[in-house]
């Protein structure tokens, strides 16, 4: 049963599916304001700051395709509601954790929620909106997410300035009420006809595979045994991943997408940018606090010259790839990203905000809003028209993904092993310098891969 967008009814729809995936996207970003505090209050170093940011990325990006699998055979409302009561009652015990343990392990379940509610969302917009009103309904629910995202540093900020750190989980519970209300209220239920088969084993093998690879990364400095084991796990659990992915009937992940050179590109690319975005905001927010002396919430509202930019010009950036097509805009705009990142390389000690950050924030913008407008047209352009909807939740875990990676092997890679301000402040520029080389690969890889 199909609803009418501009109907209180699918207003209601609207609203559940914007809140729902509106939460995952905040809880990406608002964490990394509280990363200082975080450290200072349950005494986490560097590890234990990643651990707070990738078990949740972690979960979600290994549960991320059958959580949609899940919707389409069990009912689409159903899943998502299910997924909306997990989220929530993770983000309590995340807010009630005593422990930095505690809040790793409530993470990764809330990331297993979010799982559920991110494709949820998606399914449940196409299930319950005729097909002329899919696309208005999608577009709406893309900005206000959006908008969700770009408010989550300076929202972040603010709370734990003014609460605890505490507040920025406990503000999901408000959030989740009203979504399960609306949802229950006003989502037709839906699912594929006939039988949908599950791919456990293949969600299990991602899981272990990157579970594994991303413990040896950021255990790595402490040097402990387990950190070959759990290479060695990750390494094979990801080799078993491709195996049952080859020869199951019904992949999580379909491998013959790969095969298109142009879906392979805009995915390389997806990594790249993604993993330096990632990275560079990740250290950037810690960096202020812990070397220049930033509030949180001067920590968060120092980034949103780029969440303002990247809102305020994607429309524009996605009418301009309609008429002059996608690679010349994904090789120009991954370059311009790089030149922001390198800008922010030069923030030390001694910088202003208009000298130091605003220019790198700024740059780093521009070039996001004309990569991110045409990535996903660029994707589906890659993909036989079946695989649509595989098509674009493979690119979102993708640049799920490479947050992942880019947490767990930054800080790594430029040597910053400890969350404390001497270390932060020798390592910080190489870091920006990687991310920016990153950024600047992926460019690159569009002009060689991308048709015109």
């Amino acid at each position: 049963m199909t609803i009418g967008l501009r109907t209180a009814r699918g207003r209601g729809v609207l609203l559940a599916t914007v809140l729902g995936s509106g939460m995952a996207f905040l809880d990406s970003t608002v964490i990394n304001v509280a990363l200082p505090v975080l450290g200072r209050e349950l005494r986490a170093g560097m590890a234990g700051l990643q651990w707070t940011i990738d078990a949740f990325l972690l979960t979600l990006t290994s549960l991320l395709l059958l959580g949609g699998s899940l919707g389409d055979g069990l009912g689409r409302r159903k899943t998502f509601v299910v997924g909306l009561v997990w989220f929530t009652v993770a983000s309590m015990a995340c807010g009630l954790a005593p422990s930095l343990g505690a809040l790793i392990a409530a993470r990764a379940v809330q990331g297993a929620g979010a799982a559920l509610l991110v494709p949820g969302s998606l399914a449940v917009l196409r299930a319950s909106f005729a097909d002329e009103e899919q696309g208005p309904a999608i577009g709406a629910w893309a900005g206000l997410s959006g908008v969700t995202t770009a408010i989550g540093p300076l929202l972040g900020g603010w709370l734990i300035t003014a609460w605890s750190w505490r507040a920025i989980f406990f503000l999901n519970l408000p959030l989740a009420a009203a979504a399960i209300w609306a949802a229950l209220r006003c989502i037709p239920e839906s699912r594929t006809p006939g039988r949908v088969r599950i791919d456990l084993p293949g969600a299990a093998a991602a899981t272990l595979g990157l579970g594994g690879c991303v413990y040896a990364l950021i255990e790595a400095p402490a040097r402990g045994p387990g950190v070959a084991a759990a290479a060695t796990l990750g390494a094979a659990s990801l080799a078993a991943f491709v195996w049952i992915e080859a020869r199951s009937p019904n992949p999580m992940l379909p491998l013959d997408l790969f095969r298109s050179r142009q879906f392979s590109g805009a995915n390389a690319v997806t990594l790249a940018v993604y993993f330096a975005l990632g990275g560079a905001t990740f250290l950037l927010i810690i960096h202020l606090q812990k070397v220049l002396g930033y509030s949180p919430l001067a920590a968060g509202a120092a980034l949103m010259p780029l969440t303002v930019l990247l809102l305020a010009l994607s429309t524009p950036a996605a009418k301009l790839a309609s008429r002059v097509g996608y690679r010349t805009p994904m090789t120009a705009g991954p370059l311009i990203a790089a030149a922001g990142v390198a800008l922010l390389a030069q923030v030390g000690r001694q910088s202003s905000y208009v000298s130091g950050i605003l220019p790198g924030t700024t740059v780093l913008g521009l070039g996001l809003a004309a990569t991110v407008a045409p990535l996903t047209t660029a994707v589906l352009a890659g993909a036989q028209e079946r695989h649509a909807g595989v098509a674009a939740a493979v690119n979102t875990a993708i640049s799920r993904l490479a947050g992942l990676l880019a947490v767990a092997l930054l800080p790594l890679l430029a040597g910053i092993a400890a969350a404390d301000a001497a270390s932060l402040a020798a390592g910080f520029p190489r870091a920006m310098w990687i991310c920016a080389a990153t950024c600047a690969a992926g460019g690159l890889c569009a002009l060689v891969t991308l048709r015109t």
